[in-house]
């Protein structure tokens, strides 16, 4: 462990800042949401748990950050897999789905930090993490809704967000349950009947992605 002097400038400041978020990262990498303990951050950042707190309100409070660092990531990567406005509605719907789908199932992080937002990281926070995170969500949200129109305009502005808000909701919900426990893994391998029950994270987005776009696009704003 790498002992920290006391930061004492701003720049200092945003520098661990920067380091537990990036340690945080790097366990999401290797174990899920749930098992991202504060004791275990503030040791590979090495600071004391009490330090970490300066910075943090609490663990969902730098995995909420973490969140949001990671949303604006994503989107900034998907932009240009959605620049091609070529062809027909049907050509660049698929366009659209695809690119979302495989960028998120290529993204597990992002993918499990959506999957527990609202149950655990939304939780233990103080009211101005809660107001900044969900701002800053607004807004990316709202980059996000104006990348789609511009590839489906049929959809107008407002369905446009919807269907970005619903794919979120989905994304995070398809994550958990794509993600089986090691016993039912053993129960999928022991019981072949039960293979209905699995979920494939990319075909199954995909799916509830073309029945939410065709039901946006016959319905009015």
């Amino acid at each position: 462990m790498v002992g920290f002097q006391r930061a004492r400038s701003e720049e200092q400041r945003e520098l661990r800042r920067h380091a537990i978020l990036d340690t945080a990262a790097t366990m999401l990498a290797q174990m899920p949401v749930a098992e991202v303990g504060l004791n275990e951050l503030a040791r590979r950042v090495g600071l004391a748990k009490s330090n970490v707190l300066r910075y943090f309100d609490s663990r969902e409070a730098v995995l909420l950050e973490l969140l949001d660092v990671s949303y604006r990531e994503w989107l900034v990567a998907l932009t240009p897999e959605l620049s091609d406005t070529s062809g027909d509605l049907p050509t660049r719907r698929d366009r659209l789905i695809r690119a979302i789908v495989t960028s998120l199932a290529q993204n597990p992080v992002l993918c499990d930090l959506f999957s527990s937002q609202a149950a655990v990281l939304e939780r233990n926070i103080s009211p101005d993490v809660a107001t900044r995170f969900k701002r800053a969500a607004i807004a990316t949200t709202g980059e996000f809704a104006d990348l789609v129109a511009g590839l489906i305009p049929e959809f107008g502005a407002e369905r446009a967000r919807k269907f970005c808000v619903a794919t979120l909701l989905t994304a995070g919900a398809l994550w958990t349950h794509s993600q089986p426990s090691a016993a039912m893994l053993a129960a999928y391998e022991q019981h072949p009947d039960l293979a209905a029950a699995r979920i494939d994270f990319t075909s199954t987005c995909t799916e509830l992605l073309n029945i939410l776009t065709t039901g946006l696009l016959a319905g009015e704003a």
